[in-house]
């Protein structure tokens, strides 16, 4: 094994950090509790624009992200808040769901699992980008749940890979927001 000197050794952690530092930068910064949610605008499955703009004041919106359609656990997410879907209406909550998947993806993965809410084709990964939650490198999102009050700001963050923590805190987190 060859020795190296420490100013090699040095030079190379330095040079290890600065890259690592600034790949860090270049990610965008997720949105926190209490912070305005970024107003984004997407086509949802049948090609019509939705925007949060339009949605917040009426009512409180469930932007949630996740990997892709008809996979084991986004389905299982998706069927979650689709049997959930009269409590959560009933606090005022409108479900969106957001992937990389194209339209067509997502009228067939709704038509399969009777979901009864929207999908925002993000082909582009702009929505994933203005919250953040792109994989580094992909065209896929991390499974990531934003719950936005009526006024606009992020009420409450599900950050799991686990589709039952996104549906319980979820669930518990709109019923909150109804009370305030």
């Amino acid at each position: 094994m060859k020795a190296y000197s420490l100013p090699v050794i040095s030079i190379v952690v330095s040079l290890l950090v600065t890259a690592t530092l600034a790949s860090a930068q270049d990610a965008p910064a997720r949105p926190k509790v209490g912070d305005k949610a970024p107003l984004v605008i997407g086509k949802n499955e049948k090609g019509q624009t939705w925007k949060l703009e339009e949605a917040v004041g009426k009512n409180a919106v469930l932007l949630y992200f996740y990997p892709k359609d008809d996979t084991p656990g986004c389905t299982k997410e998706a069927c979650g808040f689709r049997d959930s879907m009269g409590d959560l209406q009933k606090g005022g909550v409108e479900v969106v769901g957001v992937s990389f998947d194209n339209e067509e993806s997502h009228r067939k993965f709704i038509e399969k699992h009777s979901l009864n809410f929207s999908l925002l084709a993000d082909s582009d990964g702009k929505i994933a980008d203005a919250y953040g939650v792109r994989v580094p490198g992909k065209n896929v999102a991390r499974r990531v749940s934003f719950l936005i009050g009526k006024d606009g700001r992020i009420a409450h963050v599900t950050d799991s890979p686990q589709a039952d923590v996104h549906l319980s805190e979820m669930k518990e987190a709109a019923g909150k927001l109804k009370k305030s």
